[in-house]
């Protein structure tokens, strides 16, 4: 499984290949990383619908993470990416936004790994 993983803080790099370091060795999951929706967008049009799950903070400098999404799933339809908003704000103002923008799934921060994993039937 492909995933890209969209946020401006560069330390969840290194967070999510410590926590997923099991899954990267077994070669279950692939990670790349863009640190700004533009990145993001600019990655996406390289992998030409590669990705598989698209996992973005909403709030970030520029492109926000809604803007983000809203681009992906007009210019992405086919397959469609699975897209989970990642937040610092748990609230329902930003949860409902991000639902009628097409989101499949919403986490608050810090990110609960275990349920993450739970979410992408990667518990073993």
């Amino acid at each position: 499984m492909k995933i890209l993983v969209v946020d401006d803080e560069q330390d969840v790099k290194v967070l999510f290949e410590q926590r997923f370091r099991k899954e990267i060795r077994d070669k279950r999951v692939e990670f790349a990383f863009a640190f700004s929706g533009e990145d993001a967008l600019e990655l996406l049009q390289r992998w030409n619908h590669e990705a598989l799950l698209i996992l973005s903070d909403i709030n970030m400098p520029g492109m926000s993470g809604l803007q983000l999404l809203v681009e992906v799933k007009r210019t992405y339809m086919k397959p469609p990416p699975v897209v989970m908003m990642i937040t610092a704000y748990g609230d329902a103002e930003n949860f409902n936004m991000a639902k009628s923008l097409g989101a499949d799934d919403f986490l608050t921060k810090p990110v609960d790994f275990t349920l993450l994993k739970e979410k992408l039937n990667l518990n073993s």
